[in-house]
């Protein structure tokens, strides 16, 4: 049957549609009878004769060197531009060394005042305003005007215009005072306006535009003869290293800087029993007879508030204070709220309290977790710090409660002002930092470590962040971050050019830090209310490995948004002078070998450098605590150079400091640290040159 006879046959079986056609309009009825035309209408498709061909193209570039048989040849093409990249790297990297070295010398040794990250306008406008021309902002320069005639002498003719040899390049090593620089030639071509400042064109704009440390095989004797110190035109250069050697070793008169000794963990066990005041007698009239200015208590959550909630046993601490108030010695105190020797410290184990623990066994999620599910029981999970998980309590409460019990049972020790601060334990180790470097996980030194966050409470907070941000598929975290003992060129995150800079990248790594610096806010918050008019306390990690990389893996993954092109502790440092914090700054880290930290690109000073001038320039007080080994006494000089810088402006100085003794079985090395130490303190307090040094 054919179209038009199942066209006829339709409409025999439907005659009211075909009688509804007749009240349709004309262009309507017109259109139907069109598309039953094109129905009967057999379709035409053509012939494959009739469609002409496309003439085809002479493959061209890459194709044609394929075809025509050179394929190594573009394989070798690549190699060798990739070659070249390289090299460009490499020369990149050495500019920016030389570049780090140079502004390192002006900030160090001359005395200029360069801002952290400077570029080469900061440098001319120092030198200029060094040779005493004067810089506006807009980048005028011109002379002072001359006083009159009548009151000065006359001044020589002006030396005849001379061109300066490219510029001079020198090593950080070697000191450069800003007297020396006056006395150099740079001084003298500036005071000419006839001469011409010659830059090597090795020294791009470029490589003044960050500071990267220099890397640590390019060795300062390469530029030991291009220095100006060591050119003719400086009068007494030696003279002035020797004054700066003799200056480096003189603290007398200096400005008084109080030291505190930390006192071991194992004095109080888990029942708050004192273990033996007789020995704590011994130890305390050791430290006042090195002229110890105090001592600092841990009081950990643990063992106060170990057995059931809202239940606070200070029994042990009464009896320890007690002692203390017999030598005199002040006394910090530590609101500890994480456990104790579970990351490889070798002290006494002290859990969190058995009841948190219990609760811990249903809902795992109050703890830290990593991203293969692995809890951290070393402190609790920020993301419970509003939740009501806690007996009823939030992580923020029972914070506050343990707190406020402190104040209210020792009232008058605060108000005889034994008590002189209180420091508050932020995160693992008591630092404010997340546990992304847990030992007993299999970490170690040099890992790059962990992002923790993970658990339920955590992931709720980055789904409702990237849900704000409109980008719900952000609510995860990265998945090519690498496990804990990862560099960061092994993994896709961290690496140069990684995923950590991206649109994606920068979002969870904000998320992460603003989720630190927040846990930070809440819990100061509530102490200022519990602990009214006491100076309050929050310590800072020293995480120097991988600093000389890009990213800085291992501050992002403890939560410090710091890589090369951003400042991570400026805001945190905001948030802790809203609360009139003092910082404490943890001198010390992982204990390890020159080769290891040359291998993990670290940089303990330029760390150190850019926490305590940050700090200093958010108008916080600064103090810090070290570790100090038997063995190696150029920490001595280390730490006294942190204390008393000798070339700052604003003439800072650190609050205090706090040690932690590591005494040596063997009774020499004993004698011998004691030793150094009893005038490592008198050059705290200004009374003692500097006769420690190595």
């Amino acid at each position: 049957m054919n179209a038009k006879q199942d066209l006829d046959h339709q409409q025999q079986q439907q005659p009211g549609d075909h009688d509804s056609d007749q009240d349709l309009p004309i262009q309507s009825r017109l259109r139907r009878g069109l598309d039953q035309q094109q129905l009967l209408q057999p379709a035409d498709h053509g012939s494959d004769q009739d469609v002409p061909l496309q003439p085809q193209r002479r493959p061209r570039g890459f194709a044609a060197a394929v075809a025509a048989g050179g394929g190594s040849a573009v394989a070798k093409g690549r190699k060798e531009r990739e070659k070249e990249k390289e090299r460009t790297k490499l020369r990149e990297r050495h500019r920016r060394a030389i570049t780090s070295r140079m502004l390192a010398g002006l900030r160090q040794y001359g005395n200029f005042l360069l801002p952290a990250r400077a570029d080469m306008n900061d440098v001319l406008a120092a030198l200029a305003r060094e040779a005493g021309w004067i810089v506006e902002p807009d980048g005028t320069t011109f002379r002072p005007s001359p006083a009159p005639a009548s009151s000065i002498p006359a001044a020589p003719p002006p030396p005849p215009p001379t061109q300066l040899a490219p510029f001079p390049i020198r090593s950080s090593d070697s000191p450069l005072s800003a007297t020396s620089l006056k006395n150099c030639s740079i001084k003298a071509s500036l005071d000419s306006q006839a001469a011409l400042l010659r830059i090597d064109e090795s020294l791009s704009p470029t490589s003044f535009d960050s500071i990267v440390v220099a890397e640590r095989d390019i060795k300062s004797e390469k530029y030991a003869n291009a220095s100006p110190i060591n050119s003719p035109d400086c009068v007494g250069h030696d003279q002035l290293m020797r004054e700066s050697t003799d200056h480096k070793a003189n603290y007398v008169g200096t400005s008084y800087v109080p030291v505190y000794a930390a006192l071991t963990s194992g004095i109080i066990n888990s029942y708050c029993q004192l273990v033996n005041p007789e020995a704590v007698r011994q130890e305390l009239r050791h430290l006042k007879s090195l002229s110890v200015d105090g001592v600092v208590v841990d009081c950990w959550w643990g063992i106060v508030e170990g057995w059931s909630p809202c239940k606070y046993n200070w029994s042990g601490y009464r009896e320890l204070f007690t002692i203390l108030q017999e030598f005199e010695l002040k006394l910090q105190v530590v609101m500890a709220f994480h456990e104790n020797g579970g990351n490889g410290s070798g002290d006494m184990p002290i859990s969190l309290p058995k009841w948190v623990l219990e609760i811990g066994k249903d809902n795992q999620d109050i703890f830290f977790t990593d991203r293969e599910g692995r809890r951290n029981m070393e402190c609790l999970s920020w993301g419970i710090d509003k939740e009501r998980v806690l007996k009823g309590r939030t992580g923020i409460e029972v914070c506050y409660d343990f707190m406020r019990s402190f104040r209210t049972e020792f009232g008058d020790l605060f108000e005889e002002g034994l008590i002189s601060a209180i420091e508050i334990g932020l995160g693992a180790s008591g630092e404010l930092k997340y546990p992304s470097f847990p030992e007993r996980m299999g970490w170690r030194y040099p890992g790059i470590g962990e992002f923790q966050c993970y658990d339920k409470y955590m992931q709720k907070n980055l789904r409702l962040a990237a849900q704000s941000r409109g980008h719900l598929f952000w609510a995860r975290g990265p998945d090519n971050a690498g496990h804990y003992n990862l560099r960061p060129d092994e993994t896709g995150f961290f690496c140069d050019k990684g995923d950590y800079d991206s649109y994606y990248g920068r979002f969870f790594l904000h998320w992460y830090a603003q989720t630190l610096i927040d846990h930070a806010d809440q819990i100061l918050s509530l102490t200022n209310l519990a602990l009214e008019g006491t100076e309050i306390i929050a310590k800072i990690p020293a995480i120097y490995w991988w600093y000389r990389t890009a990213s800085h893996a291992a501050e992002l993954t403890a939560g410090f948004h710091n890589p090369t092109n951003q400042d991570g502790y400026a805001s945190i440092f905001n948030m802790l002078k809203k609360h009139s914090v003092t910082i404490k700054f943890m001198c010390c880290g992982p204990q390890a070998s020159m080769q290891e930290n040359e291998e993990a690109l670290a940089d303990a000073e330029a760390l150190s450098w850019q926490v305590l001038n940050t700090a200093w320039e958010s108008g916080l007080r600064v103090a810090a605590q070290s570790t100090l080994p038997c063995d190696v006494r150029e920490t001595y000089t280390k730490i006294l150079e942190i204390a008393k810088p000798r070339n700052d402006p604003d003439r800072h100085l650190l609050s205090f400091f706090t040690f932690q003794q590591q005494l040596s079985p063997i009774i020499i090395q004993r004698e011998m640290f004691l030793s150094d130490l009893d005038n490592f303190i008198k050059c705290m307090h200004g009374e003692a040159g500097n006769d420690v040094q190595g």
